[in-house]
């Protein structure tokens, strides 16, 4: 089954915790210092937000899978429209391991398509020494996380 994910950037992580543990009425799932996550049911969303995004708002948007044949589903629906992608393969990012794809919307919004498969320690596996942002490709030098 898939999961909407949305991922924000914020400027204060506590007082985001706050607001969107109220919005949600739930705790997020996973908090570290510069990120959290939320699994909500209903409506059946991943919501993050974090501090290492370089923009507020609205980082960027995604759809979250099971298993890998959604995954592959996506990429062959991706493919057949040609939509150019990016595949990332296994990757390190938000504290995850994941297999992902990414793209872009006519409108420069990207997108991520992805399957998690472990919690892990570190925020990322690229540019952990720069403590920089680790998803979203470099197309418009935007930079994120899921």
């Amino acid at each position: 089954m898939k999961r909407m994910h949305i991922h924000v950037g914020v400027e204060n992580l506590d007082d985001s915790i706050k607001f969107y543990n109220a919005l949600f009425n739930a705790e997020p799932v996973k908090t570290k210092g510069d990120y959290a996550k939320w699994m909500l049911d209903d409506p059946r969303i991943n919501f993050a937000i974090s501090t290492r995004v370089k923009t507020k708002g609205v980082d960027h948007l995604g759809i979250q899978v099971d298993d890998l044949s959604e995954l592959e589903a996506i990429r062959t629906q991706m493919s057949a429209a040609n939509i150019s992608t990016h595949d990332d393969g296994e990757t390190t990012c938000c504290y995850a391991r994941s297999e992902k794809s990414w793209i872009e919307d006519p409108s420069g919004i990207a997108w991520e398509a992805y399957q998690t498969m472990d919690d892990v320690q570190i925020f990322s596996d690229k540019d952990a020494a720069a403590g920089s942002a680790c998803c979203v490709p470099n197309a418009n030098q935007k930079t994120g996380c899921c």
